[in-house]
């Protein structure tokens, strides 16, 4: 029996990468890679997301510090007092005193345990936030560069066909001079033509908005970017890699799911925080106090003082009971917007892999029309030379095959947009950003610089699936 348990043994496999992380990276162009590495990057949203990561640090480090005595006070003070009457010798003499007071809240019901257990899910939302931006930054730069590409095209294609119509009008402008052709045809030609080149200014306008829109999104001055010269022309391709069924657990990592279900535990905590508060606080107080003075007969001081201390708030007049209620209501409401978040969610699963599908299948259709315009262009064209047509139906064929042309780029784009889209959806992209630093050299030099922030900027964020939490009904208060 050993030895068929042995013959079963499987070598260990590298484990594969997720398909929805880094998949820009299907598409095969390294100018899409670059950008979307510094949009993830340098983007001012991004970098603020990383820096509330920070600040959410912070709060976790005050709320851990609610298990320690909560009143740590030291006083000291040095006083010269005198006294002076009329007829009589001046009294002065110099005082000094010195105490130390501690007080400790028993954390009997929980409050601070709950409050810690509240921040440390406020930390883990500021994570999710800073990775559903991560997932935001590479579907906005992939869909903005796709879109100037796609316009690209358009640009190419526009020039093309105003170069063919301007010299059909060039001919019939030809012909109706020489009297063998009519002004109509000059005018219809004369309209395509102009009509056409027209449109030249229009996409150049939103070329240039899109190429202004994807700089910013970089964290630079807009304009075009230099290195988009390589690539030029060329609308990115890819398949859809991805598994065909999307598992449900699939839709929980998203960064906006963990955010919201994350957002949604620090409220139930909050909750215990706000109910322990209707029940008596009991601390443990403790006092040391020295008094010295200079006054000849005045005897020096030592005080101290130890004991507990409860406090119970018994006729609330339905202030802490209320505010329990109001806890509450502000949990049920991040319910009801988790739910609907993760409804959203499915949908534009489904509406984007939907799109993406039939907008594959309509691909294979234009390209058969297009052949077909292109076929009618060229027999028009060939009809008309020897006379059998007149020049109408040769517009009418270079109208319809612009007409082709502009759809099935507009087409190709479109199924990209659909892939990228599906992508997001799924909430991939985020996972590399784990491993670099979340504040920038330069800001953590200056912040250093202005407060003690110890190793909270050095700190690494968890790796994937080490921030993963208890599923929301082992949350619920």
């Amino acid at each position: 029996m050993g030895g068929s348990f042995k013959s079963l043994a499987v070598e260990p496999q590298t484990p594969r990468k997720p398909q929805t992380q880094e998949w820009w990276r299907n598409f095969n162009d390294p100018v899409l890679d670059q950008l979307v590495a510094e949009a993830q990057r340098a983007n001012p949203n991004v970098r603020t997301a990383g820096l509330r990561i920070m600040e959410a640090r912070a709060q976790l480090g005050i709320a851990g510090s609610t298990l320690y005595p909560q009143l740590q006070q030291a006083t000291s003070e040095l006083l010269w007092a005198g006294e002076q009457r009329a007829g009589a010798r001046d009294i002065s003499a110099l005082s000094f005193g010195a105490g130390l007071q501690l007080g400790w809240e028993l954390d009997f019901w929980g409050k601070f345990k709950r409050s810690i257990e509240a921040a440390d899910a406020g930390y883990f939302a500021s994570i999710a936030q800073y990775d559903d931006l991560q997932v935001l930054m590479a579907a906005q730069v992939a869909s903005l560069y796709c879109s100037i590409r796609t316009l690209e095209v358009r640009l190419v294609i526009a020039g093309q066909n105003a170069a063919v119509q301007k010299r059909s009008l060039e001919i019939t402008e030809r012909l109706f001079k020489g009297g063998t052709e009519s002004e109509l045809d000059m005018q219809q030609a004369k309209a395509l033509y102009l009509g056409t080149l027209a449109t030249i200014p229009q996409l150049e306008g939103v070329l240039r908005q899109t190429q202004n829109a994807l700089s910013i999104l970089l964290a630079r001055a807009p304009g075009p970017l230099p290195e988009m010269t390589a690539g030029k022309e060329v609308i990115p391709q890819a398949e859809l890699n991805v598994i065909v069924d999307i598992p449900a657990d699939l839709l929980r990592r998203r960064p906006d799911i963990r955010a919201a279900e994350m957002q949604l535990a620090a409220q139930s905590a909050l909750i215990g925080v706000s109910m322990a508060d209707l029940y008596p606080s009991i601390s443990l107080l403790g006092s040391v106090g020295l008094s010295i003075t200079s006054l000849s007969g005045a005897p020096n001081v030592l005080s101290w003082g130890l004991g507990p201390s409860l406090v119970w708030n018994v006729f609330d007049h339905g202030r802490l009971s209320n505010t329990v209620l109001v806890q509450d209501a502000r949990f049920q409401q991040l319910y009801e917007q988790y739910q609907d978040a993760v409804l959203r969610a499915a949908r534009e699963v489904d509406d984007s892999a939907v799109g993406f599908a039939k907008n594959k299948e309509q691909i294979p259709l234009l390209e058969d029309a297009l052949k077909a315009a292109q076929r009618s262009l060229d027999l028009s064209t060939i009809q008309y030379q020897e006379g059998l047509i007149d020049f109408s139906r040769v517009l009418d064929a270079q109208r319809i095959f612009f007409g082709q042309q502009e759809l099935l780029v507009n087409s190709r784009g479109t199924l990209i947009q659909n892939l990228i889209a599906l992508y997001k959806a799924m909430g991939g992209g985020w996972e590399q950003a784990r491993s670099r630093p979340v504040v920038d050299e330069v800001t953590r030099e200056t912040m250093g610089g202005r407060s003690d922030w110890k190793g909270l900027l050095l700190a690494p964020l968890p790796p994937p699936g080490a921030d993963a939490r208890p599923t929301l009904p082992e949350r619920q208060r």
